[in-house]
C-alpha cells in the first residue's frame, strides 16, 4: 500500500540562511513597511480577482489565466515578505517587488495551473468546505488569516498577511530570541513554523479557487516540499502572461 503523501498544487519552500544578523530581526518591520503598503492594494486587487474568477468558473469551469497568474503572484510576494520578516524569519535578503517567480531567492511558491474546475464545488468550498481548515489555521496565525479572510471576501481591511498572535507567531518570536542571544536559528523550530506556513497557504490557494483539491490534514515540516514517487512527473505551473 502506497503511504507516501500526495503532492499538492500548491507548493512552498524556503531555504534557511546559514548565516542570519542577530539583531536585525528587531527592525525589520520598519524595513518591511514599503512590501505592506504594496500588499494593502494587492490584496485589495486579489479580492476582486477572486470574485471575477468565482463567476468564469461558474459560468465555464476554467479559472482565467491572466487572473490565475496575477494571484498566484499575490501569494508568492506574501510569502517572500512573511519568509524575510515574521512569518519565519528565515533570511536577510530583502525581499525583490515583483509578482514573479525569483529562483535564486531563498524563499518560493508556485501554484499548478488547473484545466478544469467544479462549477458546484466553487458555490461551497470558500466558506463551508474549509471550515475545518479556518478553525487549524486560526491556531497557526492567531488574527492574521481573519484579516486574509475578510480581505478575500471583499472587505476593506489591508491587514491580510501581518501574522499576528498565533502559533506562527509566538515560534518566531522565540526563534528571534535565541537568535539574538544565541546566534544561531533552531533548524527543528523553523522546520515547524515552514510546515505551518505550508498548510496556511494551501488553504488559501484552495479558499481563493485555485484548486479544486482539498488541503490535506498533514503538517509537511520542513524548508522542502515532501519527496514522492510522482515528484518525477512534469508539473503545471502557472500559466505566464506577457
Amino acid at each position: 500500500m502506497d503511504t507516501e503523501p500526495s503532492p499538492y498544487p500548491l507548493r512552498l519552500t524556503g531555504e534557511l540562511a546559514p548565516t542570519l544578523s542577530r539583531g536585525l530581526w528587531l527592525v525589520k518591520w520598519l524595513l518591511a513597511i514599503p512590501h505592506f503598503v504594496v500588499l494593502v492594494f494587492l490584496w485589495l486587487a486579489f479580492a476582486v480577482v477572486s470574485v471575477i474568477a468565482f463567476f468564469a468558473i461558474l459560468f465555464t469551469g476554467r479559472y482565467p489565466a491572466g487572473l490565475f497568474t496575477f494571484n498566484v503572484g499575490v501569494l508568492r510576494w506574501s510569502w517572500r515578505v512573511g519568509f524575510y520578516s515574521y512569518g519565519a524569519l528565515g533570511t536577510d535578503q530583502y525581499p525583490p517587488f515583483t509578482l514573479k517567480d525569483v529562483p535564486d531567492y531563498p524563499a518560493r511558491l508556485e501554484v499548478d495551473y488547473p484545466a478544469s474546475l467544479s462549477r458546484g464545488l466553487v458555490l461551497v468550498k470558500w466558506w463551508l468546505l474549509a471550515l475545518p481548515q479556518y478553525l487549524i489555521i486560526g491556531v497557526f496565525t492567531g488574527a492574521a488569516f481573519g484579516g486574509y479572510n475578510q480581505v478575500s471576501q471583499g472587505d476593506n481591511h489591508g491587514n491580510a498577511w501581518l501574522y499576528g498572535s498565533g502559533l506562527i507567531g509566538l515560534l518566531v518570536l522565540i526563534a528571534g530570541l535565541v537568535l539574538l542571544f544565541a546566534d544561531r536559528y533552531p533548524r527543528g523550530l523553523f522546520d515547524f513554523v515552514l510546515g505551518m506556513n505550508r498548510w496556511v497557504f494551501r488553504v488559501a490557494a484552495y479558499t481563493s479557487l485555485m484548486t479544486d483539491v482539498y488541503p490535506p490534514f498533514r503538517l509537511d515540516l520542513g524548508g522542502t516540499e515532501p519527496a514522492t514517487a510522482s515528484d518525477t512527473t512534469p508539473r503545471t505551473p502557472a500559466p505566464v502572461v506577457s
